[in-house]
């Protein structure tokens, strides 16, 4: 039996596959079945007025994807990007963004028993974007609502264009 399919349909009980990347000296997880793919790092193009934490557009196979800095969103310190640094291409209710991480790590699979409630004062990251703490053996995993950072990205592209006077 499939392991995604099992636990996209609860038949394997309440186990939980994500992958889990780096920021900083924190490590997050995001559900793997959210995760289109991952990229090195490509050429960004910037969009002028976006927000400060969205570094622009990618061209991915003839798709504008929106791509936001991770870093630059939980305002967590700068960091240059270097060959571990990944693009992680996420679909959430159809909408298709690429986040910037500092490494992928692995995919890991943990019980839903594990994740508890994220307190405000475990992490840096503000609280609305954590669907839970996972415990890990010597380490806390941060589960990220990637659903969250996608429906902000996905209202302000609906928000109606200006227009030239």
């Amino acid at each position: 039996m499939d392991i995604v399919e099992a636990t996209s349909n609860g038949s394997l009980g309440d186990l939980v596959q994500l992958v889990s990347f780096c920021l900083g000296n924190e490590e997050f997880g995001i559900d793997i079945l959210k995760v289109q793919e991952i990229n090195r790092m490509v050429e960004i193009t910037k969009v002028p007025e976006a927000p400060h934490y969205c570094e622009g557009v990618i061209n991915l196979r003839g798709k504008v994807i929106p791509v936001i800095n991770l870093r630059t969103k939980f305002s967590l310190d700068p960091k240059e990007w270097d060959k571990s640094t990944r693009i992680l291409v996420c679909d959430v209710n159809g909408h298709v963004i690429g986040m910037i991480v500092d490494s992928v790590e692995e995919v890991i699979k943990i019980p839903n028993s594990t994740i508890e409630p994220a307190p405000d004062i475990v992490t840096t990251v503000n609280s609305d974007y954590i669907n839970g703490i996972a415990k890990q053996e010597e380490k806390l995993l941060i589960f990220l609502d990637v659903g969250k950072i996608a429906g902000e990205i996905s209202q302000m592209a609906e928000q109606p264009e200006k227009q030239l006077a």
